[in-house]
């Protein structure tokens, strides 16, 4: 029932729960964490927005004239936009400064789950975020998977 769109794939129009997963991915540092979500919510009605992308090439330049890497940033921003909810996860090994400045970005748009665990280098700066702006906060990435099976299957 799950439907899994990876950068940079068509985000499909659905009356499914679309879910952005926003976070760590670092290659090399981050965990693959958004395979657990994956095979977690394999059998629900949700359309996953991952943008682990499998041919991603570590040489492309990050400028916004070289082609992949704007379309990797583009979809990225029209996926947030487009989903219901993002599940945003902080993994302790990396830097993630991207993942912060979408943090940022969907700080007050009523949609945005955290996932900071003990050791992420700017824990504070989170929690304090979120306490802020009220968004839901979780120590383990199996407890806002549940978290978002409830909302999903009402």
């Amino acid at each position: 029932m799950m439907i899994e769109i990876k950068a940079p794939e068509k985000i499909p129009e659905s009356d499914k729960v679309k879910i952005f997963l926003a976070g760590s991915i670092e290659m090399g540092m981050a965990s693959d964490w958004q395979k657990i979500v994956v095979d977690r919510l394999q059998e629900e009605p949700v359309v996953l927005l991952n943008p682990r992308r499998d041919d991603w090439d570590s040489t492309w330049e990050q400028r916004k004239d070289h082609p992949q890497f704007r379309e990797q940033v583009e979809w990225e921003l029209d996926a947030l936009a487009a989903s219901d909810y993002i599940l945003l996860y902080l993994d302790p090994a990396t830097k993630s400064p991207i993942s912060l400045l979408e943090m940022g970005l969907y700080a007050q748009s009523g949609k945005l789950f955290v996932v900071c665990p003990e050791g992420f280098w700017r824990k504070g700066n989170v929690d304090i975020v979120c306490e802020k702006y009220g968004f839901p906060q979780f120590f383990s990435l199996d407890a806002a998977i549940d978290h978002l099976m409830s909302l999903v299957i009402k």
